[in-house]
């Protein structure tokens, strides 16, 4: 497969793409790798996860409205002298770093592990500054058997969009997408053994009908399990939190109309503070616990955490020193790094699978089922009405979805990138899904393109101003596109 196609990433190869997922071997660590880990002898484990982001935005020039789309991480090189700028070239170090450290440390006889979610739009950017060193260190330890058993990928939106406020068939073009540009760049034998997958912001849907599509999405593509905040599900007996967080959990999904999709979801902990990986929080945490049970099965326990890769002083400086530090402690010891697939294989060779887990929902879900019943007549009409009562009973509540903050929306305040975005999504559908045009096609490439790009958290995580400018514009370029090619 091509990686870039007519100066476009290959966001589109669905067929190729649909069809390894279907092939794939049921397992994705050999029975050698399977053996690294003591799996019957160990307390607990730990994971953690790198997600690297950078945006794309319209950049590349003085005039917004012919700018070149490039990378946000371009701009600041280009731009050094002022804010935080200068942290570019270490950013560029830190998205390549974990192919230096893992060679170094499976050639010391160690067993690091660490789970990698990289944006499309961070990949092509990457790409596009000619940053092929990046690729380099990333295919190797992707690539090579000797080190593939260390480094989990993990699947993502590829414009890093929120999935609570994205239209739900736009939600599945990024999941696609993001597949595609991968396969491209990786291979599809390294996309077979993607099986979990890492939302935006940790952006949990929980409006019924909004949070079936997107478990209905990832389990459609391919994906086994989600990556899931604690404090954005609940239990769905008593709408209470989790009681054990350490152990995975099923995520449950029921639609007005009373269709059900469920997953496997790995629960990461805590708030975001980029402190718990560039330190290592995990592994310690990990040492204080002991085995547990799930369905009467004596199992260790996993403690899961993901932070940026590269964003502040911490992740830049700490984290390479104290992920080859806790690589050499935690190999061989009761507390090893995992990466959460090769837990799940784990429990599945003592006979423990999704149907053992606990269930979880999104959170407030309860209180909608308990004033109605999915599957009665008109019920998204029911649903909406009940959604109405419950905000007008408590100012708490709320249809916007959970992520890593609860003091943040992506929806609160943004109806001026919101509004252009659901425009360009409506047209998109409209002209663009109803046309004949091929997939492959490269006016059918653009335009999704142009689609995903202005979707990304970005333009509203940063503020009212020059970001909500940038996917204003990205916006009408978009709408230009398809009034012209279709």
């Amino acid at each position: 497969m091509q990686e870039i196609i007519d100066g476009l990433p290959n966001i589109t190869s669905f067929k190729e793409v649909e069809k390894a997922v279907k092939e794939r071997d049921k397992s994705v660590l050999s029975p050698s790798a399977k053996n690294k880990i003591q799996f019957g002898n160990i307390r607990s484990a730990c994971a953690i996860a790198l997600h690297m982001q950078q945006p794309l935005i319209p950049a590349g020039g003085d005039n917004l409205q012919t700018a070149d789309i490039i990378s946000n991480l371009q701009y600041m090189m280009n731009n050094q002298g002022f804010g935080d700028n200068h942290n570019a070239p270490v950013f560029h170090w830190c998205y390549k770093r974990i192919g230096e450290f893992i060679p170094q440390l499976v050639g010391e006889g160690k067993e690091p592990r660490a789970m990698l979610e990289y944006s499309g739009e961070l990949l092509y950017g990457l790409r596009k500054m000619g940053l092929n060193d990046v690729f380099d260190n990333l295919i190797r330890i992707t690539t090579d058997p000797a080190y593939y058993h260390c480094v989990e990928w993990l699947g993502c939106p590829w414009g890093h969009a929120v999935a609570p406020s994205t239209p739900v068939q736009d939600y599945r073009l990024n999941v696609k997408a993001w597949q595609s540009n991968f396969a491209a760049i990786f291979g599809m034998d390294a996309l077979k053994r993607v099986r979990g997958f890492s939302p935006s912001e940790m952006a949990l849907p929980n409006h019924p009908d909004t949070a079936y599509e997107f478990v209905k999405t990832l389990r459609d593509c391919g994906f086994t399990w989600v990556l899931v905040q604690e404090h954005t599900v609940e239990r769905p007996d008593n709408g209470h939190g989790i009681e054990n967080k350490h152990i995975p959990h099923r995520l449950v999904c029921r639609n007005s109309n009373g269709d059900e999709a469920s997953i496997i979801a790995i629960i990461k902990t805590q708030g975001s503070d980029t402190k718990l990986v560039a330190q290592m929080q995990p592994y310690y945490e990990a040492k204080s616990l002991s085995r547990t049970t799930i369905n009467g099965k004596e199992v260790p326990q996993l403690v899961t955490q993901i932070a940026d890769g590269e964003n502040g002083g911490v992740m830049m400086n700490e984290f390479p020193p104290k992920f080859i530090e806790v690589s050499r402690e935690s190999t061989g010891s009761d507390t090893p790094m995992m990466n959460a697939t090769e837990y799940l294989e784990h429990l599945e060779s003592m006979g423990i699978t999704e149907k053992d887990f606990p269930v979880v929902q999104p959170l407030f879900q309860k209180r909608i089922w308990d004033k109605m019943k999915p599957g009665s007549a008109d019920a998204k009409k029911v649903l909406a009405q009940t959604i109405e009562e419950l905000k007008k009973e408590d100012g708490r509540f709320h249809m916007d979805g959970g992520s890593w903050t609860s003091d943040l929306s992506w929806v609160n305040g943004y109806q001026n990138v919101l509004d252009p975005m659901n425009q360009l999504s409506a047209k998109f559908a409209q002209k663009v899904l109803n046309s004949k045009v091929s997939q492959n096609d490269p006016k059918y490439r653009n335009a999704v393109f142009h689609l995903l790009v202005s979707q990304t958290s970005c333009f509203r995580y940063w503020g009212q101003g020059t970001w909500t400018d940038y996917a204003r514009e990205i916006c009408r370029r978009g709408m230009e596109i398809i009034d012209n090619d279709f």
